[in-house]
């Protein structure tokens, strides 16, 4: 591995191959860090990156490209972008843009403290200032079910150089030289015609705008879905054709979804959580209704249970 040369204390300080860490080859080098420290999330061995997905995110760490992940629920949007991190020991932190994320939240506000036996106010800060002076990478999780205001916040710091001000301290704060900032999104900022994500909303043009990168994810080929539940449920090396007719039911849920067929589907977790409670029920087909039938919509059921009849030739739902 080359060395790079290292101008902070906090800067990454070595060059990776991406054929060691990500299973290819790719000709642009990617810095990471030779140590790690509390906030790199924690390395899942037996991970499956998508190789488009992997380029866009790397080339955000490398490049300091703001990067989108958008994809249907379930496909690993945000543990991809993670995962990378936790192969870079890249500093990582990840904010979920709920109702309750509040434009303070991001920024900062004033609160009050002891000092001395008094009581005096103090600014303090948010999670986006703290990021900022830091060599750490902000993921930004269901982005388009942010408030306006939050999004606004947020559209300060979308410039690879963007400075961001404190009004209430007067401070400008430059961002880290190796702070970087990503995304992941149900939609493509224009909203859901769908229905089928409520609470997401279109997205300010101008700040689309200012995302360089939008990053495609989709759900992982069969054969690649039954490595990843395989390296979780070791146990199913012995059921290899049963594990086939479980990932074959988890797309048919997931075609029934992107079609509207159905309002539940079966992520890569639900097959491998399937599969660790079929060993431990000894009963694939309970395991089945115990780790996903019951949380469908009882009108849904019913098309469910076709689906599983195809797969197994059984009736699920027995009359």
């Amino acid at each position: 591995m080359t060395k790079l040369a290292v101008t902070h204390i906090d800067s990454p300080d070595k060059i990776v191959s991406t054929e060691k860490l990500f299973g290819f080859k790719w000709h642009m080098p990617v810095p990471a860090f030779s140590s790690r420290e509390e906030h790199v999330p924690d390395l899942d061995p037996g991970y499956h990156f998508e190789p488009d997905a992997t380029r866009a995110i790397l080339a955000g760490f490398a490049h300091n490209r703001r990067v989108i992940v958008q994809g249907w629920h379930g496909t690993g949007k945000s543990t991809h972008i993670e995962q990378v991190a936790a192969r870079l020991n890249w500093p990582c932190i990840r904010i979920n843009l709920d109702s309750h994320i509040s434009r303070t939240d991001l920024v900062g506000r004033d609160v009050i403290k002891l000092q001395d036996g008094k009581q005096v106010t103090q600014f303090q800060e948010g999670i986006l200032p703290w990021a900022l002076g830091r060599p750490m990478a902000l993921v930004f999780d269901e982005y388009d079910a942010g408030r306006p205001d939050v999004m606004f916040v947020i559209q300060r710091v979308l410039e690879a150089n963007g400075k961001f001000t404190l009004l209430d301290q007067n401070r400008v704060i430059t961002p880290h030289p190796y702070f970087r900032l990503f995304a992941t999104t149900n939609t493509v900022g224009l909203g859901d015609a769908t229905g089928l994500y409520h609470g997401t909303q279109p997205i300010n043009q101008g700040q689309m705008d200012r995302w360089n990168i939008v990053a495609n994810l989709t759900y992982l080929p069969p054969e690649d879905e039954m490595k990843v539940v395989l390296s979780k449920a070791k146990e199913m090396s012995k059921q290899k054709e049963t594990l086939r007719s479980m990932i074959a039911m988890a797309n048919l849920t997931r075609q029934g979804f992107i079609n509207g067929d159905i309002s539940t589907v079966m992520s890569p977790r639900t097959v491998i959580n399937w599969a660790e409670n079929s060993q431990i029920f000894g009963d694939i087909h309970q395991a089945f209704q115990l780790t996903f039938l019951n949380k469908c919509d009882e009108n849904e059921r019913s098309i469910i249970a076709e689906y599983y009849q195809r797969c197994f030739n059984i009736n699920i739902i027995p009359a």
